[in-house]
């Protein structure tokens, strides 16, 4: 793996991010980190796998990010929640890996499962999600076949929609894509109309159009992973000018709107996952024991 820092394939990456940025350390000394979300009060969750927790990191609002942050423990038992989110109204959307269901947290604490079956068979892995600005989700199931209830699972790689509904405890759940050989993480285009999915299993990142009912139109690849170095695409997310930052091989690749490769910044630890900070400028990035910030110059898409 290279050294930590900018590495760039096109100078116009540094409209993106300046060449010199520093990779700051946040915090460190867990399992396996993934999931992160920041909230639009100030503060940052993320998973730890391995420990089934996850962590809050909450930053004064008079301190500069990421530095005077406090670490604590928001959840101790997180059925191994991987994706996270926030809905429109600052609640909590999991992936909880374990148990194989999507949920929200309530103002209260108290917890909703959203969706955990599709036609009669448990979900397998809900892996990552996305909340639309219409109130719906999408999120990524993958597949889980070396468990004893195996065959009681969906166990196919999708992409699922949980539909926004008016009704009172009613909820829909749509199979949307089964594009990927292994859909992973998932975001939004800038304007809401295109969602990208990682495909770790063919190390590549696809687009689909979101139709006006919110299905997904035909997809295409939008970019690929060429390097020898170990990882596959996981996370990602956009910005407002449509430029998609994923993990992959070696660190977070940068790519444009049209795919093409801008270049990489290489972090200390293979990257999971990432997701913007304070007034959406700025990434955290999950790597494997640590959580690291470096700092952007184009706003992040938002979607909460």
């Amino acid at each position: 793996m290279r050294a930590p820092g900018i590495y760039a394939n096109q100078t116009d990456l540094f409209d993106l991010v300046e060449r010199d940025a520093p990779i700051v350390k946040v915090a460190g000394g867990f399992g396996f980190t993934e999931g992160p979300v920041f909230s639009r009060i100030g503060f940052l969750l993320f998973s730890d796998l391995r420990s089934e927790k996850i962590h809050k990191w909450t930053i004064p609002a008079w301190e500069n990010e990421p530095g005077g942050g406090q670490l604590t423990l928001f959840r101790k038992k997180s059925n191994r929640a991987n994706g996270l989110t926030f809905d429109h109204q600052g609640r909590l959307l999991a992936c909880e890996t374990g148990p194989g269901r999507v949920t929200r947290t309530e103002k209260d604490g108290s917890i909703t499962v959203l969706a955990d079956r599709y036609e009669n068979k448990r979900l397998s892995s809900p892996n990552d999600l996305v909340y639309n600005i219409d109130g719906s989700i999408y999120f990524s199931d993958m597949p889980r076949r070396n468990v004893p209830d195996a065959n009681e699972r969906t166990n196919i790689p999708a992409v699922y929609r949980i539909m926004r509904t008016q009704i009172p405890g009613a909820i829909r759940l749509e199979k949307v894509s089964e594009e990927c050989a292994r859909a992973n993480g998932v975001a939004l285009g800038p304007k809401h109309n295109l969602l990208y999915i990682a495909d770790s299993g063919r190390k590549n990142i696809r687009v689909q159009p979101i139709n006006d009912d919110g299905t997904l139109a035909q997809g295409r690849v939008f970019a690929e992973f060429a390097s020898d170095e170990p990882g596959s695409p996981d996370g990602l997310k956009t910005d407002e000018q449509g430029n998609v930052y994923s993990t992959g091989p070696g660190g977070l690749w940068i790519f444009s709107p049209t795919g093409k490769h801008l270049g990489t910044i290489v972090t200390p630890e293979q990257p999971a996952n990432c997701c913007w900070g304070r007034g959406l400028r700025g990434l955290y990035i999950t790597a494997r024991t640590s959580v690291y910030y470096i700092e952007t110059k184009v706003p992040g898409a938002r979607t909460f």
